[in-house]
């Protein structure tokens, strides 16, 4: 037999009392460079599979039911109830041979002491397994997922100018010397960072054991690597670094992928981490009972979540209740339902109308509702010196606590910090919200930038302007503006804003807005003057966007004695005097207290 390692062992889930399977691994390598490792005879094996087994894994299926037929795989004598192998099986890596004998996604193989197989197949990056995307479709012309990766079970990067030698966990800082002198005149400065960054993370960061994922033909292709990372002579300079992959059968399509997946395979570099969606990976192609299944096959702590169930619970919206409704002195709650129907098919809303007429306070209420608390709701209030560097990121400067030193350092905006609090594991199905208040008093190109494409296109990404991250807004984040119409300076918005939000007028002359103050006095227990004084001014105001909402009329200190008149005479007056200006109309006359008293009666 060819050259040995130690002895590695596999204990297979439930089973107590049963002596762990043994094999080796052998330094001689398979047909795609993985290492052979040989299953010893009298090694235990499940009886069964899980339901899943059979599509995800074809080739170990078949392979685990040839060796059943061929007698070499069969009832234990020893272990009533489990199988057993009667000589030592050779598989193409020791990934294989565990799902052979677990009838499941495979466990790592240990050492006596504790040490898990990974440890010993040349990889140097530590850590726990990731999960990786490599672009193969189109390099140089071809498509060499169909042509190489698939048929041949392997991944590789072009890299056709690094010179020969360069061996597996090679530092970052000496990878950027090598690329600085095999690419000095062929590469741009941005085309050298980002090569440099793409061969760290496959020669270095991936290990043994880690899931890769592939695009190709509109389908998700997803393996599990097998082994470390060689370099070989490749004629047409497409692959010239390789590592072995056992890749799953069958694809996903890539519509139907969950969308924060989507938006991490839209990130435009040859290699990057998906560890953040791993979950989701794992998932792919399998119910929760399967996975509930395959959990149970590898001893998972029935008392904690699944993660691939966990990252796959639905985003929902709860709807609003008569309770709710009878708290925002709204008419009818269906009313509140459209809203949130609006903010599910949108994401964006915006609530316009004259001032007044609660478009913040119902913005809030509504929000914290929707999220579950006022922990997952920001505000945030534009102003005409309002910049992208104050909303999403920027440079600021800030004083090192140690050196009382000032620097620049770029710092989080309000979206950004939402945005991450609502992209963390755990929180992925809670809605978050960000209420802008004022939405329309800023440059909204502006402050918006490059944000502008996500708020319609929520599974892509795009490159920060500032830190160069690739961001996508979390599925789970959405934004409430409000928009005063009073102001005809701002008023109007372009149309990429439009097309961006769904609007909700907040007007006087409708409900829920028209009826509000009536409710909200017979809440108070109040008398209805002020309510019928309210529909007599917004009557004799001819334009909509300058009649007067009911948030002003629905304070404590218009029911204090004169109250009323004090904010008749200097909140409501003024506004109607700056309305009517240079026309010569009597306010008083027109909309004063004792005029409309006079007319009521």
């Amino acid at each position: 037999m060819a050259e040995e390692y130690q002895e590695f062992r596999l204990r297979l889930p439930g089973g107590r009392g049963l002596e762990p399977a043994r094999g080796v691994l052998l330094a001689e390598a398979g047909t795609n460079g993985s290492r052979v490792f040989v299953i010893r005879a009298g090694s235990p094996a499940r009886a069964d599979v899980v339901p899943s087994f059979p599509s995800r894994f074809p080739g170990r299926f078949e392979r685990r039911e040839e060796l059943k037929a061929q007698g070499v795989l069969r009832p234990s004598t020893r272990w009533p109830g489990w199988l057993e192998l009667t000589e030592d099986v050779p598989c193409g890596s020791p990934s294989f041979a565990a799902s052979l004998l677990m009838g499941a996604s495979p466990k790592p193989w240990r050492t006596a002491a504790g040490v898990p197989l990974p440890d010993f197949m040349g990889d140097t990056w530590g850590g726990p397994h990731r999960t990786w995307l490599v672009r193969g479709s189109n390099v140089s012309g071809l498509d060499l997922v169909q042509r190489l990766w698939l048929p041949e079970g392997r991944v590789s990067l072009a890299a056709s100018r690094l010179r020969q030698g360069v061996e597996q966990g090679p530092a970052k800082e000496q990878l950027r010397a090598l690329v600085q002198e095999d690419y000095d005149s062929t590469a741009t400065y941005n085309q050298k960072l980002e090569l440099v960054d793409e061969l760290h993370s496959f020669l270095s960061r991936m290990k043994s054991g880690d899931t890769v994922c592939t695009i190709s033909g509109g389908r998700l292709y997803v393996g599990e690597l097998t082994g470390p990372a060689e370099q070989a002579v490749s004629e047409d300079g497409r692959s010239n670094l390789r590592r072995p992959v056992e890749w799953q059968s069958i694809g996903y399509a890539y519509d139907e992928l969950p969308e924060e997946l989507q938006q991490k395979l839209s990130v435009q570099h040859d290699v990057v981490e998906l560890t953040s969606v791993q979950a989701l990976v794992e998932g792919l192609g399998l119910s929760d009972e399967e996975l509930a299944d395959e959990a149970a096959a590898i001893e998972h702590d029935p008392s904690a979540e699944i993660p691939a169930i966990t990252a796959r619970r639905e985003l929902e919206l709860p709807q609003p209740t008569g309770e709710l409704a009878d708290e925002l002195l709204v008419h009818d709650v269906e009313w509140l339902r459209e809203i949130c129907g609006l903010l599910w098919d949108e994401r964006q809303l915006v609530l316009y109308g004259p001032p007044g007429t609660g478009k913040t306070y119902l913005a809030l209420k509504l929000a914290e509702f929707l999220g579950g608390g006022p922990e997952q709701v920001k505000l945030v209030q534009f102003h005409p010196s309002y910049a992208y560097e104050d909303f999403f990121e920027g440079f600021r400067p800030k004083e090192d606590p140690q050196t009382r030193e000032v620097a620049f350092r770029l710092t989080a905006g309000p979206l950004r910090e939402l945005a991450d609090l609502a992209s963390r594991e755990g929180n992925r199905h809670i809605p978050h919200f960000l209420i802008i208040d004022e939405i329309n008093r800023a440059n909204l190109a502006k402050v918006f930038g490059e944000l502008y494409f996500l708020l319609e296109y929520r599974n892509k990404s795009v490159r920060l302007t500032y830190s160069g991250d690739d961001f996508a807004l979390p599925p789970n984040l959405f934004v409430i503006g409000t928009m005063n119409t009073a102001d005809r300076s701002i008023a109007l918005v372009d149309a990429a804003m439009r097309r961006r939000f769904a609007f909700v007028e907040l007007s006087p002359r409708t409900e829920p807005t028209s009826g509000l103050l009536r409710r909200w006095l017979h809440a108070q227990d109040r008398d209805g003057e002020p309510a019928d004084l309210l529909d007599a001014l917004n009557s004799r105001i001819d334009e909509p966007d300058f009649r007067i909402g009911p948030s002003y009329l629905m304070k404590k200190g218009v029911y204090r004695e004169a109250g009323l008149e004090r904010t008749w005479r200097t909140k409501i007056l003024p506004l109607l005097e700056e309305h009517h200006y240079g026309e010569g109309v009597d306010i008083e006359k027109r909309y004063g207290l004792a005029a409309l008293r006079e007319a009521l009666s």
